[in-house]
């Protein structure tokens, strides 16, 4: 009888051993996907990688819950030897992720409980949750399975749909002010809306730039120039003038 079992048991971990090893293999492809491969890749095919993982996770539960599989909870595991040194075969098994068996790491790999820091956040987060009343509680619900309705709803409708309410949302609401748009485009084409300003100050007779303007053309307004306490304000540079004066042309009544 005690041999049976044995054998049942050892089939049983070698079946699970072949299918986490199958979790494993996708695992491995899809994440090399998702490195290497992520500007080919499609949503439809991560949805078939999340398939496939999810497909096998559930076989794994199916074993697990399979009445001829043999109750792991029941199964002790007792490290018989325990050594600093590196050990080749352990190495080898784990894929060189647990290459000693010491001390220092067996309380990590059989430990059967969480830490005692999750714990205690375990504990902390009951405590919580038994303060909430009843109708806190049911509220909070209620809110809860709104939400993930509205948010099913949104997933369900068509993605025709979805960017039909989209465009009819980008053109019931512009993002600009159209009579903005076309003062500003016809301040700077046609000078629409712009003052016409002379400058301040006695007119000196017979100064290029400085004489009457004509009627409808562009005039010119002196502004402050900062500068040193050698510089008079109201008065422009030579260089200024120069191109002031070149770009007036045949304008200005001095120059004609």
């Amino acid at each position: 009888m005690q041999q049976r079992e044995e054998k049942q048991l050892e089939a049983s971990v070698d079946s699970l051993i072949s299918r986490v090893a199958h979790v494993k293999s996708a695992l491995h492809s899809f994440i090399y996907k998702l490195e290497n491969e992520y500007e080919r890749l499609t949503w439809p095919s991560v949805l078939d990688n999340f398939a496939l993982l999810s497909g096998q996770l559930n076989t794994i539960n199916k074993l697990l819950k399979n009445e001829k599989t043999p109750s792991f909870r029941n199964q002790v595991i007792i490290p018989l030897l325990l050594s600093p040194d590196r050990d080749e075969d352990l190495a080898k098994l784990t894929e060189q992720r647990v290459p000693v068996f010491s001390h220092e790491i067996v309380p990590d790999y059989l430990r059967t409980k969480p830490d005692p820091e999750v714990e205690e956040q375990e504990k902390q987060l009951s405590v919580e949750a038994a303060r909430i009343g009843p109708e806190a509680a049911q509220k909070q619900i209620q809110t809860l399975n709104k939400l993930c309705s509205n948010l099913l709803e949104k997933l369900n409708n068509p993605r025709d749909e979805r960017d039909a309410e989209s465009a009819a949302i980008r053109q019931n609401k512009p993002s600009f002010n159209p009579a903005d748009t076309n003062a500003l485009v016809g301040a700077v084409a046609f000078g629409k809306g712009l003052s016409k300003c002379r400058p301040p100050g006695p007119v000196a007779p017979g100064h290029p730039g400085q004489g009457p303007m004509m009627s409808g053309g562009p005039t010119l307004q002196q502004v402050t120039i900062g500068g040193g306490s050698g510089q008079q304000a109201g008065k422009i540079p030579s260089s200024i003038k120069t191109n002031i004066k070149s770009a007036s042309g045949s304008m200005h009544p001095y120059n004609r």
